[in-house]
């Protein structure tokens, strides 16, 4: 014993190789949200996503833990690539509709793609549910956005464009007028045929009346 350890002591330490390290994770995610995207939860395993990846499956495991916290921080990333936080700049010299309509693009196109219509489909299930895996979904994907949302509206009220009693209640109506019924006819498979003009003419729609209903009369 004694020898092992003074071997263990004289022993290099490795080096912590970092570049190489967030390479590989970088890579992890990337496969994660694609895999998961098109296979869903249940139809990916952890070796399939490291084999994507082209890692080991314990490299897999020694950066998220297990295939939950994967799948959370697949869902974390691909919600900042769509709408990334610079959306949601609460700068006051850029007019407000005009931001609200930006605001209103990139997150409609983000939830209805036909990816986003999967994965809400999915998250949906019972095994899901089950799994807590839509309240994990819940807390990195739509409460991140509101939250984000809330501190652009709370920078608006503070220069008097905006007049709201409850900014949180008012994030989270905002963002279920973007939704509408457009949303759910292709949640449904009703409707996928929606034009660009069809959907710009909904967000124009939502925003205006978020607008008549918080905005101050200058």
């Amino acid at each position: 014993m004694p020898q092992q350890a003074s071997k263990a002591a004289t022993r290099p330490a490795p080096s912590p190789g970092r570049p190489k390290d967030m390479n590989k994770r970088a890579a992890i995610l990337l496969a994660a949200e694609r895999m998961f995207l098109d296979g869903g939860y249940e139809g990916v395993s952890m070796d399939q996503i490291a084999s994507e990846a082209g890692v080991s499956k314990l490299t897999v495991y020694s950066h998220f833990g297990d295939k939950d916290a994967l799948f959370v921080e697949a869902v974390r990333g691909y919600c900042e690539k769509q709408l990334p936080t610079s959306a949601f700049d609460p700068d006051p010299s850029v007019p407000l509709r005009e931001r609200l309509l930006a605001v209103g693009h990139a997150f409609f196109a983000m939830v209805s793609s036909p990816q986003a219509i999967s994965g809400h489909r999915l998250l949906c299930s019972p095994q899901m549910v089950e799994k807590r895996l839509a309240k994990l979904f819940w807390e990195c994907g739509p409460e991140r956005v509101q939250a984000k949302f809330a501190a652009l509206l709370e920078r608006r009220i503070a220069v008097g464009q905006l007049e709201i009693d409850d900014v949180q209640r008012a994030s989270g109506q905002f963002f279920a007028l973007l939704k509408g019924e457009m949303h759910q006819r292709l949640v449904m498979g009703v409707d996928t045929s929606g034009s660009d003009a069809a959907h710009g003419a909904h967000i124009a729609a939502a925003v205006d009346m978020f607008l008549r209903a918080y905005g101050t009369r200058a």
